[in-house]
C-alpha cells in the first residue's frame, strides 16, 4: 500500500482549487479534437465531491434548454486547467442530489459571504445589545 500511495503522490496536483459543495463554479477543461486542442468551460454548481487522492472526483451540474445536465470531473486530471469560484453557495448537506428534482429559481444556493465567518465569533456589531426581535425600539 505505501508503494502505491508513493506512485500516486507524484500524478497529485501541487496546487488545488478551493471550491466547495454548493458554489457556482466555471470549470475549464482541455479538449483534443483531431490535431487541434481547444479549453472548453463548464459552468454550474457543484453537487457533489468524492473520493480522496488521485481518485478524488467532484459533480458539476446545470441546466441546458431545460434539460439538466451533469458533468464528473476528476479533481487531479491535467486535462482539468482551473475551477474559478463564480458564487459562493453555502450547503448544509455533503450531496446535494435534491437539486435533480427541482426548476428554475429552486435550484440555487443560498450565498455563503466570508465576512459572516469574521463575525461568528462575538457579538454582531450590527444589532445593539438590547434588542432582540426586528421592528422593537431600543430601549435607551
Amino acid at each position: 500500500m505505501d508503494r502505491i500511495r508513493e506512485i500516486e503522490r507524484n500524478y497529485l496536483k501541487k496546487e488545488l482549487p478551493e471550491f466547495q459543495i454548493g458554489d457556482v463554479v466555471d470549470v475549464q477543461s482541455r479538449i483534443k479534437e483531431g490535431e487541434k486542442e481547444r479549453i472548453q468551460t463548464f459552468s454550474g454548481t457543484v453537487i457533489a465531491r468524492k473520493g480522496s487522492g488521485v481518485r478524488e472526483n467532484f459533480t458539476v451540474r446545470r441546466i441546458v434548454s431545460g434539460e439538466g445536465v451533469e458533468r464528473v470531473f476528476p479533481l487531479h486530471a491535467p486535462s482539468i486547467i482551473n475551477v474559478i469560484v463564480r458564487r459562493a453557495g453555502q450547503a448544509r448537506r455533503a450531496k446535494l442530489y435534491y437539486l435533480r428534482e427541482r426548476v428554475g429559481k429552486a435550484t440555487k444556493t443560498k450565498e455563503r459571504r466570508e465576512d459572516d465567518v469574521v463575525l461568528g465569533e462575538g457579538a454582531s456589531p450590527a444589532a445593539p445589545a438590547g434588542s432582540k426581535k426586528r421592528g422593537q425600539p431600543v430601549p435607551t
